[in-house]
């Protein structure tokens, strides 16, 4: 592990895998520690990838201001990464909440960027609400899953407002293409934190017309790449977010039976299409 000091004297730690040409890489969850990317779908086979440990995630430290998990506050971190790193410009890999992140820091720092790649990426950041019904319509074309009847019983006390972990726990193996050993085990690492994710996703953190504003200068090359299964963001609910790119080079893939963790469904095919893409 590497460190390097953010914005505010907090200590943020990254790994790095891989050699090449340096690729930034901003984790979901929310507030996920990086070791749930694994290798990408072999994406070190070409690039080093920069994986970054959100503050208080993983190895990195926790901030003396909680207030500082909040996404626009964590902006400063992405900042404090590339300086550390000496680089004149980011190439940047996004997954799900860290997509909106990578969306606020090119926003911040648009002269900062050289490429943005966003994998099943969040959509908060532009307003687009998450709602249950893709998730209720994905679960009901895996009716014969042996683990469907315990995910359909969860849902319905997901409707009713049960946020527990045991509920989301039943409900996983829908975020997934197939609920395969590797997805299992998947899965059960990811840890989740709900205090930090509440200050994370705070009331006002998001300015969703001035973003959709803002996003519609950028000029960047960006793929966008959705799970064919993935029920959030849905592959119409991610070109929904391409669209709002009119002046940038994007590239939109749909990802053929991958849920919301594309380079676990299939790695190969996952880790292929990224390369190709960053190589070009």
């Amino acid at each position: 592990m590497a460190t390097f000091t953010s914005y505010d004297g907090t200590e943020l730690s990254y790994r790095e895998a891989g050699t090449g040409d340096p690729l930034v890489c901003l984790p979901g969850g929310p507030l996920l520690a990086s070791t749930y990317f694994g290798d990408l779908g072999g994406l070190p086979a070409t690039r080093r990838l920069i994986l970054l440990d959100h503050r208080g995630t993983g190895e990195s430290a926790v901030p003396e201001d909680p207030e500082t998990y909040r996404i626009d506050r964590m902006v400063g971190d992405v900042e404090a990464l590339r300086v550390h790193l000496g680089l004149e410009r980011l190439d940047i890999l996004a997954h799900s909440a860290g997509a909106n992140l990578a969306m606020l820091y090119a926003i911040a720092h648009p002269d900062r960027v050289s490429r943005l790649t966003l994998i099943t990426p969040g959509t908060r950041a532009v307003g687009f609400p998450l709602t249950m019904e893709p998730i209720r319509a994905e679960l009901l074309t895996r009716s014969e899953e042996p683990w469907f009847p315990a995910a359909w019983e969860a849902f319905q006390r997901a409707e009713e407002g049960d946020e527990s972990e045991e509920t989301w726990t039943a409900i996983m193996p829908v975020y997934y293409g197939a609920w395969t050993p590797a997805a299992q085990a998947h899965a059960a690492a990811l840890p989740a934190d709900e205090e930090k994710q509440e200050i994370h996703f705070a009331e006002g953190v998001f300015t969703p017309e001035a973003t959709i504003a803002a996003l519609a200068t950028v000029e960047l090359p960006i793929l966008i790449l959705a799970g064919g299964r993935d029920p959030g963001p849905t592959p119409e609910r991610a070109k929904e977010l391409a669209d709002l790119f009119p002046k940038a080079r994007v590239r939109f893939e749909v990802q053929d039976g991958a849920g919301h963790f594309p380079w676990v469904d299939d790695p190969a095919a996952f880790g292929a299409l990224v390369a190709e893409w960053l190589a070009g």
